[in-house]
């Protein structure tokens, strides 16, 4: 139980990092970029936890379990990439990568589209039976990339401080 709800935590983490850059986009606050970092993070320590949680629960720390688990349970295959994808982006988060890295940066931190994929692939296996869960997040998950596309992302309006403050009297 507490492995599922790390990496259901993980997940969620995943989607509110995503939804950051949309709604900077929409409200014209540059401070849901500063916090997009910090959740990232969190998003890779939750997936840390929910890797330690399935080795010491499930694996009982028992090492040559591990390939009969990998033939019975091919999603820990895909689980796995995408925890390497996120310790990636976890340490180029920096501001000595992002300038190291120059434009690069940029193409690796895209990386976080795969993730997201490979999170709703691994979940998606795991609860086969009970799919309604399953489909609020990949909706949402698919609602946030499609809020990136340029051509959606030219269509959203931003809020200036006059409607916002508008917004706020009404």
């Amino acid at each position: 139980m507490l492995v599922d709800r790390l990496g259901l935590g993980t997940l969620v983490l995943l989607l509110i990092t995503l939804s950051m850059t949309p709604l900077q986009k929409l409200t014209g606050w540059a401070g849901w970029i500063a916090v997009r970092r910090q959740l990232g993070l969190w998003c890779f320590a939750y997936v840390v936890l929910h890797l330690s949680g399935y080795t010491a629960f499930i694996l009982g720390f028992d090492w040559s379990q591990l390939g009969v688990e990998l033939r019975k349970r091919p999603y820990i295959i895909v689980g796995t990439l995408g925890l390497l994808c996120l310790l990636a982006l976890a340490v180029t988060s920096n501001r000595y990568s992002q300038r190291r890295l120059g434009s690069r940066w940029k193409r690796l931190h895209r990386l976080v589209y795969v993730i997201l994929g490979l999170g709703l692939l691994h979940m998606l296996w795991i609860v086969r039976a009970d799919l309604k869960e399953w489909v609020v997040y990949a909706s949402i998950g698919a609602l946030l990339v499609v809020l990136r596309l340029p051509p959606v992302t030219r269509r959203i309006p931003r809020l200036t401080a006059k409607k916002a403050a508008s917004a706020r009297k009404a």
